[in-house]
């Protein structure tokens, strides 16, 4: 592909782009420069970071740009990316506003060398505060864009001050280089500090690949990975807004039908599984559209909501969320840095991608290791007989009914060993059966009259409260004693009912109450159980949304594939060899 022509905006078109470029740092420089690039069908990225003098290069095996697009390319509002204002409302691109060279220009001394990819000469143009090409020579460079950014903010008449200091600037530029990658994760990148390689990452087909790259002690199997189509959701000819209210569309711009009948476009999602990683705060909860990191404080909440129950206290997600979706459902226009956007239907979005992640942390054959999906398919066949359509079979095993449990023992009367097709599972009876109870009764919190009533006494006004919230029934029976006429269904036949009433009075919103209802309500560790009985809990416990961890946060399940085994005891050893035979 060869790139458009850079052209200056018509003036109807600059009059509706915001202000001007925010370049308040390197890391504004290296972001902007870099979106070029990526614009340019870059594969390969190389930055060269000089804090001391404020000096930034960017090289990239791009299209490139011949002359005329090169003298053009710093003056202000020229782009090749859009042309009409209709062009507004369906960006696809990183950059749109062609302003990112101009305001750089005036912020430091700004030179380009590029060749066109299907050039035979290379030009490098130097340019002056206004975005003028001033000086221009052939030069000899393989195809694609190399800029050089000198004395950044030395042209200022204030100069450098209120500045970050240069390391302050080398993890801002580091930390924008990891957002950038986990969107475009086919792209090689280095960055190097004065000579020293300060950051190399290597390319990979999806997210998951780059991610153990960026977070320490994260492997590629912590991480699960979900692509998903999004089913079409707008009306015909209008855009919803946030609260499902048409929109009327900016004026300029017409939204054909056919536009609105297209499907909205996908959900990428990359999470860390809540039984093997987390972080102690909610830095790797990351939202990006279509191949930018944005700022979405809703999207990022729905997010957190998704994961509850699901990790210890004071733990948050591992989750990078992609957007890739059709531009009509985005208003770039809202933030001059690009970084914050305005999403139309917003609680449609929402619920997609609570959705999504549901779907990433449920147990499926397709969540498994290879040896299990290798092996189901293998059976399918066998049983089905010859004539099965292959690809149909392996679609079916998404399905969470094909995922094969089977109870064969019990450890100390608290591990129910299971089998399955890819090995064996260990998993805590207590735990699994709590998560269980704990989702039957988010589904269904059914209260139910006590006969006779539960008697308690010395409850104190904030547990009385705490019961009306919970719309447990509570009257006075006497001097500092109250009858307790209604009890959540699992804990009214309970020899303990008492006692588990008290608890829910000492505080906490009704999901906590939950929690412990369903805590208290589960098998104990200890108890003995039948094999019918145990695999009764896997069979429930494999249906569950969140089947990974129980609801405070633990993992319910240990691991042991065929393929470890395997390693562990040597099985392809060839024992005539070992033996030195």
């Amino acid at each position: 592909m060869i790139a458009s022509e850079i052209e200056p905006l018509p003036a109807e078109v600059v009059h509706l782009i915001a202000a001007s470029e925010v370049i308040d740092s390197m890391a504004a420089v290296v972001r902007e420069l870099v979106e070029n690039a990526l614009d340019a069908g870059a594969t390969r990225i190389a930055i060269a970071l000089e804090p001391e003098t404020w000096g930034v290069t960017v090289a990239d095996n791009g299209w490139g740009m011949d002359r005329d697009n090169l003298r053009q390319a710093a003056t202000a509002h020229s782009t090749s990316k859009i042309h009409h204002c209709d062009d507004l409302w369906k960006i696809t691109s990183l950059g749109f506003r062609g302003e990112a060279l101009h305001s750089i220009a005036q912020l430091a001394e700004l030179e380009i060398c590029s060749r066109p990819a299907l050039g035979t000469e290379g030009w490098r143009i130097s340019y002056n505060a206004l975005g003028e090409a001033v000086q221009e020579e052939r030069v000899a460079i393989a195809p694609g864009t190399i800029v050089y950014v000198d004395n950044l903010f030395g042209t200022r008449a204030i100069g450098r001050q209120g500045l970050l200091s240069p390391a302050q600037e080398l993890r801002q530029v580091q930390n924008t280089i990891h957002q950038i990658a986990l969107c475009h994760p086919q792209v090689t990148w280095q960055v190097k500090q004065s000579e020293r390689c300060l950051l190399t990452i290597s390319p990979g087909a999806t997210a998951k690949a780059v991610m153990p790259q960026l977070l320490r002690n994260v492997h590629w199997h912590d991480l699960q990975q979900l692509l998903v189509e999004v089913p079409p959701r707008c009306p015909r000819g209008s855009a919803l807004s946030s609260g499902g209210v048409p929109e009327r569309a900016p004026r300029g711009h017409r939204t054909p039908e056919s536009e609105t009948e297209e499907n909205p476009g996908k959900i990428q999602l990359v999470i860390g599984l809540p039984d093997r990683c987390h972080r102690r705060r909610p830095d790797w909860v990351k939202v990006a559209t279509n191949g930018r990191i944005v700022k979405s404080p809703e999207l990022e909440q729905t997010i957190l909501a998704a994961f509850g129950r699901t990790l210890p206290r004071d733990r948050y997600p591992v989750c990078f969320l992609h957007l890739l979706i059709s531009p009509k459902f985005i208003d770039w226009n809202r933030h001059p840095a690009k970084t914050q956007i305005y999403l139309h239907e917003l609680e449609y979005w929402q619920a997609q991608i609570q959705g999504a992640i549901e779907q990433a942390l449920r147990l499926t054959p397709d969540n498994l290791p290879v040896g299990f999906h290798q092996e189901r398919v293998r059976k399918l066949i066998a049983d089905s007989g010859a004539e099965i359509d292959y690809s149909l079979a392996t679609e079916n095993l998404s399905d969470t009914s094909l995922l094969e449990l089977r109870a064969i023992a019990q450890v100390r009367n608290t591990y129910i060993v299971a089998e399955h097709p890819g090995g064996m599972w260990l998993v805590e009876q207590h735990i699994a059966h709590e998560r269980v109870l704990y989702e039957k009764l988010r589904d269904r919190w059914l209260l139910v009259d006590l006969e006779p009533p539960v008697i308690l006494s010395q409850l104190t006004a904030a547990q009385l409260e705490q019961l009306g919230r919970l719309e447990i029934e509570v009257e006075p029976f006497g001097e500092q004693i109250w009858a307790v006429r209604s009890a959540p269904e699992m804990l009214h036949q309970r020899e303990d009912c008492s006692e588990a009433i008290v608890e829910l009075s000492l505080g906490g919103d009704l999901q906590a109450a939950q929690v412990a209802t369903a805590c208290r309500s589960a098998i104990r560790n200890g108890t003995p159980l039948t094999l019918p009985e145990m695999q009764s809990i896997l069979d429930q416990w494999k249906c569950t949304r969140n089947p990974r961890t129980c609801p405070h946060g633990r993992p319910i399940y240990l691991s042991l594939e065929e393929t470890a085994l395997a390693r562990f005891f040597r099985r392809h050893w060839v024992i005539g060899k070992s033996h030195g035979i």
